[in-house]
């Protein structure tokens, strides 16, 4: 079992008449991710709203701040469990036997267009044996074939862009092997979160993309971007590409400072927590139902 403790501190500075905010910061409650602790802190005197989306278990905050600096940080503690698979018995679902709710991570999306990628991806991968294993040759393609480069690409950047360009961020990476997995009939989505265990080469902690790929049963965790370590990737929410999972949606005039981030791991033998490490078993992290936590939201002075 891995322990997370982290923090994200967002800045803003709001410009009249105000602004309406819609957030994805909040740790998702899942079979294999238990929030231990969690608060919310708010520098205006504001009563934001929180719910948890029923079918994907994403948890957002919307709320109306005034103009003027807004100050949000939002803290907690999780523990990961995740699943050990072994990577040789792990097969590719044919369409027919898919579950319902799955279905919807097999069509093109904003910004990852499968249907274009079709002819690309048949020619790399087509041959290989279906299983987990083709799925970990995509993610390490992408991975050779994109250059990791900061402010490279832009919110508008799609799969298309990135395997023409060869270049990008998390996000870019997860977009291309997403795409590849659907042009293949294999179900993918899209995971925002943080994590721990990367090259602090790389620059301060930020938010992270990755990919989870539906194979035997369950969703197993991809990193095409190979800047991560899977057992340390903590998931705010899912979808089927960045459009639906963007951290912060804003709708007024606002003037953003770079999100500061920490994250650590706790180790505790006695407990059964250790730190994360590369291991060469597929992981996964299968959703159950979400469970509906209040959130302590404690306004600054």
């Amino acid at each position: 079992m891995v322990r997370l403790k982290f923090s994200v501190e967002l800045n803003y500075e709001v410009a009249p008449p105000g602004c309406d905010f819609i957030f994805n910061i909040h740790a998702a409650h899942t079979r294999h991710q238990r929030v231990v602790t969690e608060m919310m802190e708010l520098g205006q005197f504001l009563l934001p709203q929180v719910h948890t989306d029923v079918t994907t278990g994403n948890r957002y905050m919307r709320l109306k701040a005034e103009p003027g600096w807004l100050r949000l940080r939002y803290s907690a503690t999780v523990e990961l469990q995740h699943h050990v698979g072994v990577p040789e018995s792990i097969q590719e679902v044919p369409v027919a036997r898919l579950p319902a709710d799955v279905l919807t991570y097999l069509y093109p999306s904003r910004y990852c267009q499968s249907d274009r990628l079709y002819e690309v991806a048949n020619k790399e991968f087509g041959h290989l044996p279906p299983g987990y294993g083709r799925v970990r040759t995509i993610c390490a393609w992408v991975e050779k074939h994109v250059e990791f480069k900061s402010n490279t690409t832009n919110a508008s950047t799609s799969a298309l862009d990135t395997i023409g360009e060869r270049v990008g961020v998390c996000r870019d990476f997860a977009h291309l092997m997403i795409a590849l997995c659907r042009a293949l009939n294999i179900p993918a989505r899209f995971i925002t979160g943080i994590d721990y265990g990367a090259d602090p080469a790389l620059g301060p902690s930020d938010f992270h993309a990755y990919v989870e790929v539906f194979l035997g049963d369950r969703w197993y965790l991809f990193d095409p971007s190979g800047t991560a370590i899977p057992m340390g990737l903590m998931r705010f929410g899912i979808g089927r590409d960045a459009a639906d999972v963007s951290f912060a949606t804003i709708f007024g005039p606002v003037r953003a400072e770079a999100p500061k981030i920490t994250i650590e791991a706790i180790e505790d033998a006695f407990s059964g927590m250790e730190l994360p490490r590369r291991r060469l078993e597929a992981l996964s992290t299968d959703d159950a139902p979400p469970v509906l936590i209040g959130t302590r939201l404690t306004p600054l002075g």
